[in-house]
């Protein structure tokens, strides 16, 4: 899957606020990163919020969102290179000073960047992909990948070429895989079609899950 950056200029105002976390929950879900909307929004919240209350309402600031490796980057830039966000110990009772406590909390990383014309706050956040463009971790995926890995170890040494496979040599060893153990089944006195189309019920099943509980 794509997930381009993007970036979307707006004026800091509190009703803007609700509309970018919008924005972002719209965007997280079609790069099929669920499992971060929540903590995004509220680092967008907070990122957003701090350039309200210490840069001033109507300032022009742009929000910009990609991927530095498996990690959600979500970036805000403003043009005010004095007031920088500070990271405080802020009880419970304190009226300011909790938003970058929060997104300290949420985020892997964080920090401010003074370019000449601007700054950015930017901050991390940890997902489960196992690649920048690559799908969420799991227990069927992690089994596909070991047998991927060493069917293609096997085969190399009749020429075909494994280290990490490409995007087109692992789909040619994901269907020869199946074939092969088709072959096993049939040759084994099971009815390889039948459990191909169990196969394919399960897949359709487990996909229906994971759709319903995103």
């Amino acid at each position: 899957m794509s997930r381009k950056p993007w970036d979307l200029a707006f004026i800091a105002e509190p009703e803007e606020v609700a509309a970018l976390r919008r924005i972002m929950r719209i965007h997280l879900g079609l790069w099929g990163l669920h499992d971060v909307i929540d903590g995004a929004q509220l680092c967008v919240s907070e990122l957003v919020s701090n350039v309200i209350t210490h840069v001033g309402h109507g300032t022009p600031a742009t929000l910009a969102v990609s991927m530095s490796g498996t990690r959600l980057r979500i970036e805000v830039h403003d043009p005010d290179t004095r007031a920088l966000p500070t990271l405080m110990d802020a009880t419970s009772d304190s009226e300011s000073g909790r938003g970058m406590a929060l997104v300290d909390a949420i985020a892997d990383r964080w920090g401010v960047q003074l370019l000449a014309d601007r700054k950015m706050t930017w901050c991390e956040l940890p997902t489960t992909l196992t690649s920048p463009n690559g799908h969420h971790a799991g227990p069927h995926l992690t089994r596909a990948e070991e047998v991927l890995d060493l069917y293609g170890g096997a085969r190399q040494h009749v020429g075909v070429e494994s280290s990490r496979l490409s995007a087109a040599t692992a789909e040619e060893a994901a269907i020869a895989v199946i074939a092969d153990l088709l072959h096993w089944l049939q040759a084994h006195g099971h009815d390889a079609e039948d459990a191909l189309d169990r196969a394919q019920m399960h897949f359709e099943s487990e996909v229906r899950v994971a759709g319903n509980s995103a």
